[in-house]
């Protein structure tokens, strides 16, 4: 597992050939997980906190898709007392309950979704503060994806809201070299108004599950959701 830090705070750790991503966040009461990666992350993951000299004390999920949660179990397991938060409405995709809600698209949810047996012992709403992070609603590649923006630095989070591998684009673009985010994705024009929210919130750096972490992206996202624009509207 490859480690590079990313300002004060952000610390990516990447698996899978440099395709997959999973972060820590340096707090003053230790380090929150964010995404757990692959099947098999657990001694990688653990190794990289031990190298930062912190513990780690929390677990935030993006979305419930097996790239993202699949090592949850297996850390959960040698982290018995951290928190572990995910969104309110993802949660039901983390049990294994695929069901839609009424008023969400009737679209046929995409992906490898993930059973964990581990319950949530934070059930996170749109604006909710853990730690120095900011839980932020970013539906649309799943139905109750949750990005989150570190409040200290303006860090945002994203999950696969973008994806900046094989060049930067809104979920559901399809990029050529790494098609996967966008084949995954579950509602394309809730992802566009995902990803125009998230610009908003005007983020110093942007760090998504699969790719480099952005510095200064601004640009960058307004070029990706011009896109989707053209793509999805």
């Amino acid at each position: 597992m490859k480690t590079t830090h990313h300002g004060d705070y952000l610390i990516k750790l990447t698996r899978f050939l440099g395709l997959i991503n999973c972060f820590l966040v340096r707090e003053d009461d230790g380090l929150t997980l964010i995404d757990t990666n692959l099947p098999g992350s657990t001694n990688d993951i653990l190794a990289a906190a031990g190298a930062a000299g912190l513990p780690i004390t929390r677990i935030l999920l993006t979305h419930a898709h097996m790239d993202h949660v699949a090592s949850l179990d297996a850390l959960r397991a040698a982290l018995p007392t951290a928190e572990v938060g995910i969104g309110e409405r993802e949660a039901r995709l983390l049990a294994g309950d695929k069901s839609l809600d009424a008023g969400e698209p009737g679209e046929t949810l995409r992906g490898s979704y993930h059973v964990c047996q581990t319950k949530p012992t934070l059930l996170l709403q749109p604006g909710q503060q853990v730690g120095s992070l900011q839980a932020v609603a970013a539906p649309g590649h799943t139905p109750g994806q949750m990005a989150y923006l570190d409040t200290r630095d303006n860090t945002l989070i994203v999950g696969d809201a973008f994806q900046t591998q094989g060049g930067i684009a809104v979920s559901g673009v399809i990029r050529p070299l790494f098609p996967f985010p966008a084949l995954a994705t579950w509602h394309k024009p809730t992802a566009l108004q995902t990803a125009r929210a998230l610009r908003a919130l005007e983020p110093a750096r942007l760090a998504a599950g699969h790719g480099p972490v952005l510095e200064a992206p601004l640009a960058a996202m307004d070029e990706a959701i011009a896109i989707a624009g053209r793509r999805f509207s």
